[in-house]
């Protein structure tokens, strides 16, 4: 016997849409201004951030493709963009011929640097700005909740894969 397919409830329906919404509003306002400021694509803003933080300013691409959930070959394509303007360069690793490691430049940092206090200003203004801070934890941790109840079953992009020896990384 086939069972019945979940259902939403009002309340329910009301988040999803308010959710799906409120990040279509601010993805775009954020591309816009990454555009506008950076000549960046979000993608491409993800990965300079990422590099940013990472120690060294260096990340294995398939690391990176997996923190930010986009698929490998764009991430190539990302980062063979990124490499062309000077911000970030790429090599094989040392540890491991067959990967391949992005490192943020210096030029990649000061672009960073040029567009990030623009990208918080959105984010403030958008998101941020009509809630309280007590507001602001508990989505962050609602948020957080759902991210991690999702990266449980990652898309392709972010599953680990096999590393020599037969253990898998890590994912995001």
């Amino acid at each position: 016997m086939a069972s019945d397919p979940p259902t939403l409830d009002a309340t329910q329906l009301g988040a999803y849409f308010a959710l799906i919404e409120a990040s279509s509003l601010l993805r775009h306002a954020v591309e816009q201004q990454l555009q506008d400021v950076g000549d960046l694509s979000y993608v491409q803003f993800q990965l300079l951030a990422t590099l940013g933080d990472a120690p060294g300013g260096s990340r294995r691409m398939t690391d990176l493709a997996d923190g930010v959930v986009y698929s490998r070959s764009g991430l190539t394509y990302q980062a063979q963009t990124l490499e062309k303007r000077g911000l970030v360069v790429r090599a094989r690793a040392l540890d491991d011929e067959r990967s391949i490691t992005v490192t943020l430049t210096d030029a990649g940092r000061a672009l960073l640097g040029e567009v990030l206090p623009g990208h918080v200003g959105v984010v403030d203004d958008l998101l941020l700005a009509p809630l309280s801070r007590d507001d602001v934890a508990t989505l962050a941790d609602i948020l957080g909740r759902a991210r991690d109840h999702m990266r449980r079953t990652p898309p392709r992009s972010a599953t680990g894969r096999r590393r020599p020896g037969g253990t898998a990384t890590a994912t995001g």
